[in-house]
Formats: C-alpha cells, structure tokens, sequence
C-alpha cells in the first residue's frame, strides 16, 4: 500500500480555484491487459468522460502513451483535449493540434527494432513517435530489451520510455511533461491548478511539469513516486474518486 496520503475531494479542489486535470489511460482509467488491445474498456466510459469535462468547464485532458488513433479505437472519437504517442500529439478538444506534430522513426531503424524482437521473442507495436517492445508474456526478456534500446538509442539519437513491460524507442521530446506544458498554455486551461494522474514511470514526467506549474501529482498503484503528492490504489480508486 503506498505511504501517501488520498487526494482530497475533486470538486472541493475545483471550488479552490479552476483544476485542469490531466489523466492517463492504461493502467490508470482502465486495468492493465496482456496485450495493448486486451484491455476492457466500460462501455459508459466516453460518456462519464464528457460529463467530467463539462463539470470542470473543459479542463480535462487524457495523456497516453498510446497514440491518438488507438486511443479512438476503444474509446471513440471524443472532443476532450488529448495528448497521445508520450506527449508528442497533442490536440485541444476541437482537434486542433498544439505544438509541433510527432516525429515518427526512419524506416531502417524500425526494420532494425523488429529484427531484434523477433528474434529475441518480444512483440512490437509501432507508433507515431517510435516503437515499443512488449514482454509482458515473458517478464524475464526485460535485461536483454532494456541493453538494445538503450544501445540503440544512444547510436540513433533517441529516448527509451520504460513502462509496465514495455520498453519503447521514441524521437527525442516525446514525453508528458511536454504534452502538460503544451495543453496548459491554452485555453481554458491557461491559469488553472494543473493535477496529473497516472500509475507508470512514464507519468512522472507530467506530473513533474504540473508540480513545476502549482499543481500535483496522483500515483496509481502500489509504486514508488517521486513526483506523486497523493496516491490511489487502482483504476476502479480513480474512477470512484473522478465520480464517473
């Protein structure tokens, strides 16, 4: 159980001041699956999504590793800001996209990525911003993956994310710091007190940018955070305390 305290009431912090609450998806909304596409999506989820952003005036953005496309795939079109692909993709409600498009990765250097997970038994998924080699049906593939892409990036100029059996390659400024820093500069959310909830490694960067704006961090599950003021203990603790 972690060592941190709940968070306090979400519509007593937005009565304090205008909240802009920024969400991850896998993990944090939903429970995490076997694959990328295993996941069980409740079927009122988009819907209770929309009623949260109109009880917050439009201050609610979902920020995902996911890229932007996948993330409509389970969830539908929804006209709620969003940042996927790690921050790279970021768009206002309307769709509008807010700082530079993502940057996928060369062709060679994604046939390079797919080699190695063959041959080593991993599976990939390509993205937007990079790759990702997923090991979650064999945990014990993590040495061998984490000593490529980190040989792999540093010859190829990139970043490794590292994630709940997944170890990605992305462009160099992928990341949700970037995408909060993004989304904060526009309207409605420019001003307001920005909290960052997520249950990965990848989350810390968002919620080390909303700490560096005012705001806080909420981690998910039993993990260390060295970002997180608060904690909840799983999707289903989320989703009771976001009132959907």
């Amino acid at each position: 159980m972690s060592s941190l305290p709940l968070p306090p009431d979400l519509d007593a912090l937005d009565r304090e001041g205008p909240l802009a609450l920024f969400l991850d998806f896998d993990g944090t909304l939903v429970d995490i699956a076997p694959t990328p596409d295993g996941i069980a999506v409740p079927a009122e989820l988009a819907q209770a999504l929309c009623h949260l952003r109109d009880r917050l005036g439009g201050r609610l953005a979902l920020v995902s590793g996911r890229a932007l496309d996948d993330l409509e795939r389970h969830l539908g079109p929804l006209a709620i800001a969003r940042a996927g692909s790690h921050g790279s993709d970021c768009r206002a409600a309307d769709g509008t996209v807010l700082g530079a498009a993502p940057a996928g990765l060369p062709e060679t250097l994604l046939a390079a990525i797919h080699d190695f997970a063959a041959s080593e038994g991993f599976d990939t998924e390509d993205k937007p911003h990079g790759a990702a080699l997923h090991f979650r049906s064999n945990p014990s593939l993590e040495g061998k993956g984490l000593a490529f892409a980190e040989h792999f990036a540093s010859e190829h100029g990139l970043q490794v994310k590292r994630g709940k059996c997944v170890i990605e390659l992305v462009a160099s400024g992928a990341d949700k710091a970037a995408a909060v820093r993004n989304i904060m500069q526009a309207a409605p959310f420019h001003g307001a007190l920005p909290v960052f909830v997520g249950d990965d490694v990848t989350d810390e960067d968002g919620m080390r940018a909303a700490a560096e704006l005012g705001g806080f961090g909420i981690a998910v599950g039993e993990r260390p955070s060295d970002n997180a003021r608060y904690s909840l203990e799983s999707p289903a603790a989320v989703q009771h305390w976001l009132g959907l």
